[in-house]
């Protein structure tokens, strides 16, 4: 049994890590819940107790087993040196620094770290997993990504406006949106940060992040990556070019055969995944794969993924086991 803390506890992701906890009956001996201070005095529920909500102080993060981060970066390169046990950051702070894990393909990083382990990008983590059983037969040379990225990828306040600035909407009803145009039936370029390459933070770290992962600096990807009003899947649109030859079927069998993946599709009736057939599973949707005519070795497809599940909280999760399976 552990003694566990959840930093960020209140935000999209922070919730989903305590619902996955008792989903998945992780060992827990206590569990300190952390928020913002206008959080202060409230409670939350796990297995029918009632905890209370703290703010984080000097001590709070002393004789810990385990620690979930999932507040932003600031707020982890603050508190993580602080905290005591084993730390799992769902931020971009230290990806660069420790292991990025994701456990049906690098369990092995663990091994290496160090007591800080970090929680990949929701985007490379819904590419990565499709990818890697490809790129382990055929080799991945280059991959041209187009993401269409749910509001939970930016957290519960973009959640809520979404379905506020939705519901102003249909209602006919004057809605001051808080972002420079309206989200609700529009979609936007993804707004994180801009790079002097012309490519935004998210889509850098698609590139520099699927590499450390895979442990290949050699693949070259470019993204483009797009907000959507959608509330909390990703979708990606793939297409991968090889070092190797390959063939439909084999594609399709090595989705199969590979955890953490579902083919989803009926071809006969044009369905494939959708962010609604993906909402609240575990698995990454998979399918719509053809062959690109217009160059060699180069296959396309499609990939659906809950981004608070796997593209997050699931996937901290599941280091969390990995830890303490070890």
């Amino acid at each position: 049994m552990k003694k566990i803390a959840i930093i960020g506890a209140t935000g999209a992701v922070g919730k989903e890590i305590l619902s996955l906890l008792e989903e998945r009956n992780f060992p827990v001996a206590s569990l300190l819940l952390f928020a913002s201070p206008r959080s202060l005095g409230t409670s939350v529920f796990f297995k029918k107790e009632k905890i209370p909500l703290e703010i984080l102080q000097e001590n709070s993060l002393k004789d810990l087993d385990l620690s979930f981060f999932c507040a932003g970066g600031n707020l982890s390169r603050e508190w993580i040196p602080k905290a005591e046990g084993f730390v799992i950051d769902s931020s971009s702070a230290l990806r660069d620094k420790v292991p990025l894990v994701i456990p049906e393909i690098n369990a092995h990083a663990l091994k290496a770290h160090q007591r800080i382990v970090s929680s990949p990008n929701c985007a490379t983590t819904i590419l990565a997993l499709p990818l890697y059983p490809l790129h382990q037969k055929y080799r991945v040379k280059r991959v041209i990504a187009s993401t269409y990225q749910a509001a939970s990828g930016a957290g519960a306040h973009l959640l809520e406006e979404l379905q506020r600035e939705t519901r102003a909407h249909l209602e006919g009803v004057s809605y001051q949106h808080h972002l420079p145009f309206p989200y609700a039936f529009n979609l936007y370029p993804h707004n994180s940060p801009l790079h002097p390459s012309g490519y935004v933070e998210e889509e850098r770290k698609m590139l520099f992040e699927t590499r450390k992962i895979f442990e290949d600096d050699a693949i070259q990807i470019s993204a483009t990556c797009v907000r959507v009003p959608v509330l909390r899947a990703h979708s990606i649109a793939v297409n991968v070019e090889f070092h190797h030859p390959f063939s439909l079927p084999d594609v399709y069998a090595a989705w199969k055969n590979f955890p953490g993946l579902q083919i989803f599709e009926d071809p006969a009736t044009n369905r494939f995944p959708t962010p609604r057939d993906a909402e609240g599973k575990d698995a990454i949707f998979c399918g719509r794969g053809r062959v690109d005519p217009s160059q060699p070795n180069t296959l396309e497809f499609w990939a659906v993924g809950d981004q608070l599940r796997k593209g997050a909280a699931l996937n901290a999760v599941q280091i969390a086991e990995l830890f303490l399976n070890a």
